[in-house]
């Protein structure tokens, strides 16, 4: 089994789930919830992806999350995304409160093809469960020439997850930030990142494998730092990333999401942006220059304790290629797995 990049410190083994198995129990317990086949099958995959690129917190740990979701009727089934537009002509992409997965599928696909003529799309979100790793969509845009911008914000007053800088309580959902152009001769250079230290998914993730969380990620609730996830889901908060600077993208995103694009669904709204590069530069020549910086970046001598500068979003695709189809999952999540199963199939 390959080494995993984690933010976990685990308490207990992993085990190693080859990809296909793994396909099996996830789709067969969103059948059982009552999605269609072809639902069950995008959710299924986009989450196995996530763990095969290394980020767990996106990956398997969220088939409870789903599954409660779907069970208390926050997040519905069988239900398609649909484009509509506003009086002024703006493209919104509802996703009637189904699967976020196939919804932003559907968001970034209808930004490309909006974008392939004219140049620019402006595509909302609205209406959608929790929408998966982002990073996948953009890697997906960018192989195809597109550079997107993607964040979402909202319910603040529901989420309140980050502690805005300089203060001791959560005020702010984690509101990410997604960005992917294409690259060099490696691939789409892709950042995705929550404005917290830390994204939500991974104190979900260390709560269902029984795990400590890195120092200078969250805190409790009286506002002293803490490893321990209970402690943030007890009226804890994750700290912003980057001090002033994460809170400033945070709070942006937020009025984004509830300020420009209305009242939020259970989730938040999002805001995409697609931009067709080749209207700008012939492909050829764009991977050529983009790869011209990103060789000077790889060469840049490694500082103490790092073996080599990265470019973000290669270090997903190398982990994907290590991981050879098998996952490598904390013991005490796969087993939630198997029980969720177990009683599914026992109804």
């Amino acid at each position: 089994m390959n080494e995993v990049s984690t933010k976990l410190e685990l308490r207990s083994k992993r085990v190693a789930v080859p990809e296909f198995e793994a396909s099996r129990i996830v789709v067969d317990i969103f059948n059982r919830l009552g999605c269609q086949n072809e639902i069950s099958q995008a959710i299924s995959d986009h989450l196995i992806d996530a763990n095969l690129c290394g980020m767990e917190s996106h990956g398997v740990m969220r088939v409870m999350q789903y599954a409660e979701r779907i069970r208390n009727g926050t997040m519905r089934i069988n239900v398609q995304p649909e484009t509509r537009t506003n009086k002024h002509g703006m493209t919104i992409v509802d996703g009637g409160m189904g699967s976020g997965i196939p919804t932003m599928t559907f968001a970034y696909e209808t930004a490309m093809e909006l974008a392939s003529d004219c140049g620019l799309s402006a595509v909302s979100i609205l209406n959608t469960g929790h929408t998966g790793r982002h990073g996948a969509f953009a890697d997906e845009a960018a192989s195809k020439g597109f550079l997107t911008i993607c964040t979402g914000g909202g319910n603040h007053r529901v989420h309140g997850q980050v502690a805005p800088h300089g203060g001791s309580r959560g005020m702010l959902p984690t509101n990410p930030w997604c960005i992917g152009i294409p690259g060099g001769d490696r691939g789409p250079v892709v950042m995705d990142f929550a404005t917290g230290v830390i994204g939500g998914g991974w104190a979900y993730a260390a709560q269902s494998a029984g795990a400590l969380l890195p120092e200078g990620c969250i805190i409790d609730k009286d506002g002293n730092p803490t490893r321990n996830p209970e402690d943030y889901f007890e009226g804890g908060a994750i700290l912003p990333m980057g001090a002033h600077k994460g809170y400033a993208l945070s709070l942006v995103a937020e009025l984004i999401g509830e300020a420009m694009l209305g009242p939020s669904s259970p989730e938040c709204n999002w805001f995409l942006l697609a931009i067709n590069t080749r209207k700008y530069r012939a492909p050829e020549a764009l991977q050529a220059a983009a790869e011209d910086v990103l060789a000077d970046i790889r060469a840049c001598p490694p500082a103490s304790g790092f073996d080599r500068v990265e470019i973000p979003g290669e270090r997903e695709r190398e982990q994907r290629k290590r991981s050879n189809g098998i996952l490598a999952i904390p013991e005490e999540t796969w087993r939630q797995v198997l029980a969720l199963s177990q009683e599914l199939k026992g109804r």
